[in-house]
């Protein structure tokens, strides 16, 4: 039988030490409701996290929200977060208890709370957290240094989730995610929600990828049928360069 995982997630103040959260996780409870009506998913992976946000209904994207997270004692420094743009930069300390099986680890007193139900660990070779570091223009290809202003794409547990956002003035400049694939060279999107146009929910778009020396290599046509080639490099390595 197929092992159910819960992380639930209460914002309040707490450390916590328990295993590997990288992967994706739903939202299926709220302060002791069901969470039905809207579909909220969040990715964990290389000390990133990103969370989407949609009506269940029609697709009208909600939210979004994410930034680097410290696992050991877990705590959050948000870079994005579209309800409420002056979270951003501040760093928070949410209460952590996970439901394995039998075993149940609870820390510090649990009363308002969101549970989250593991959807996928799997890992595939673009398991990440990326940065877009080059992108072809007639022709040429065009580097870009990663400063406050960047575009991020973090994939994890088959889900993906990419973000343009401005860290330091809080500017929100888009986002859109969903199911991905990535095998034998072909990488595949499959959109569930996205924010300036939910009418994109529901495509699938396939590109071609390689891993060069680390950096992700992405090539293709667009949404638009336009040819595209783009390079995107690991988030802690671009910003340590």
């Amino acid at each position: 039988m197929k092992r159910i995982i819960l992380f639930v997630l209460i914002l309040s103040s707490l450390g916590i030490n328990a295993q590997s959260l990288e992967g994706s996780w739903k939202l299926i409870e709220q302060n002791g409701k069901e969470v039905s009506d809207k579909e909220v998913v969040r990715i964990y992976q290389d000390g990133y996290f990103a969370e989407g946000a949609k009506m269940a209904s029609s697709n009208e994207f909600l939210w979004a929200q994410g930034g680097e997270y410290d696992e050991k004692d877990y705590s959050e420094t948000l870079d994005f977060h579209t309800k409420d743009p002056e979270m951003v930069g501040e760093t928070f300390d949410p209460k952590l208890t996970f439901i394995d099986g039998n075993d149940k680890i609870e820390i510090n007193n649990v009363t308002e709370k969101q549970v989250w139900k593991r959807i996928s660990d799997n890992e595939n070779d673009l398991n990440g957290n990326w940065v877009i570091t080059g992108r072809k223009r007639d022709g040429e290809m065009n580097t870009m240094k990663p400063g406050d202003r960047r575009t991020i794409k973090i994939l994890g547990g088959d889900r993906f989730q990419w973000v343009a956002f401005n860290s330091a003035t809080r500017g929100f400049y888009g986002t859109g995610g969903g199911t991905y694939t990535a095998e034998n060279g072909k990488y595949t999107e499959n959109i569930e929600f996205f924010s300036r146009d939910d009418s994109r929910v529901g495509a699938s778009l396939s590109f071609d990828y390689e891993v060069v020396d680390g950096d992700w290599h992405h090539s293709g046509k667009s949404s638009k049928g336009d040819p595209m080639y783009e390079i995107w490099s690991p988030y802690a390595e671009a910003y340590t360069d």
